[in-house]
């Protein structure tokens, strides 16, 4: 399996999904689209991993990189290679459906719980996945579920936390299974401007106090990869 994933700045990467995909032997490549770097041909993957960026999915004036990625994606989804969506991938991902993203009521930093729908459990990807979970948080901004797409999951704070397109071959997840201790700490570093207070907002301290929660998250998100690996691969 070739596994590729969109970096959108430097301090947000795979995480423990590098750590999951070189367990099962898989190649990685990547595109740092910061930097400006070239988009891979459509049948030099299988899989895409569009991750998370501080930056909205309009801002193609800021990030003219935006529109080419947008196409890319279009692209990838009409040749059903499988793709999951990280919090800006999910709503990068939504957008290209025709679904609209928008501001939350709630901003949501931190560890909260989050609950699979009863959608989500009629799809067999999901058969090994409890119904409900903490995972970690950072988003301010949210998405309409596309035509044609599920909703799969979502928490007190944010009604639409997930959806999945074609049977689960392309998944948005709003929040983050991949995180690791040490990138929950550069979120911090690069981004802490925006942890103010409110509802479902944690402290620095309180996030970097429950990190020990990552080791459940990061196995739930093992038994997701494989079971899209074993779907669709």
């Amino acid at each position: 399996m070739r596994l590729h994933y969109l970096q959108h700045v430097p301090f947000e990467d795979l995480a423990n999904i590098e750590t999951w995909a070189k367990s099962k032997l898989y190649r990685v490549s990547g595109t740092s689209l910061f930097n400006d770097e070239p988009l891979p041909k459509i049948n030099d993957f299988d899989w895409l991993i569009i991750l998370g960026g501080p930056m909205n999915i309009y801002e193609e004036g800021k990030y003219p990189w935006l529109v080419k990625e947008k196409e890319f994606l279009e692209k990838a989804i009409a040749q059903k290679k499988i793709i999951m969506g990280i919090c800006l991938g999910a709503q990068l991902i939504a957008d290209v459906l025709g679904g609209s993203v928008c501001k939350n009521t709630y901003k949501e930093i931190g560890w909260f719980p989050v609950s699979l729908t009863p959608e989500a459990k009629k799809l067999s990807i999901f058969n090994a996945s409890p119904g409900s979970f903490t995972a970690f948080h950072w988003h301010c901004d949210t998405f309409d579920l596309p035509p044609e797409a599920i909703r799969i999951a979502e928490s007190d704070g944010c009604a639409n936390q997930a959806f999945a397109y074609n049977g689960g071959r392309v998944m948005g997840l709003q929040f983050h299974l991949e995180s690791s201790r040490e990138s929950i700490n550069r979120l911090i570093q690069n981004c802490g401007d925006e942890i103010v207070k409110g509802k479902y907002i944690q402290n620095p301290d309180e996030i970097l106090s429950q990190c020990s929660q990552g080791q459940e998250t990061n196995r739930i998100m093992a038994m997701l990869l494989n079971a899209m690996a074993k779907e669709f691969g």
